[in-house]
């Protein structure tokens, strides 16, 4: 049994990645293996979005990956800087930049590049899905 953290960087609009990574997800923890963390950054983080209504024929990664979370207690962590930057926020980075409200999914968390170091240091394994 080994521990994982993934690293998404993968567009979840426009790229096979994030389905990739829940479907990896879901192999590893259905083998025994324990899911500490996982990581978006780049454009992963766009999935973080509370706001994400794709249409009714397409999967749902926001919620898949909320509900995957939940189900077997891991971490969803979306990299501060380039979540803001995409228009990503929860309630405390709205305030103290003055927005008019935030619209990170409540599965998600904020958190900056230490989380990413941390999960490497604390993984036996650290895989990547761009």
């Amino acid at each position: 049994m080994a521990t994982f953290s993934l690293l998404v960087t993968a567009n979840p609009h426009s790229s096979q990645g994030q389905f990739s990574a829940i479907q990896f997800a879901k192999t590893l923890i259905s083998q025994g293996h324990i899911l500490k963390r996982v990581f978006f950054y780049a454009d992963g983080v766009l999935v973080a979005s509370r706001l994400n209504c794709p249409p009714s024929d397409e999967y749902n990664l926001t919620k898949t990956w909320a509900k995957l979370a939940i189900e077997h207690d891991f971490e969803l962590v979306a990299c501060v800087t380039v979540a803001m930057k995409r228009g990503i926020t929860n309630a405390a980075e709205a305030e103290r930049n003055a927005l008019t409200g935030d619209n990170l999914d409540p599965a998600f968390e904020i958190s900056g590049l230490g989380q990413l170091t941390e999960a490497m240091l604390e993984s036996d394994r650290l895989v990547t899905f761009g």
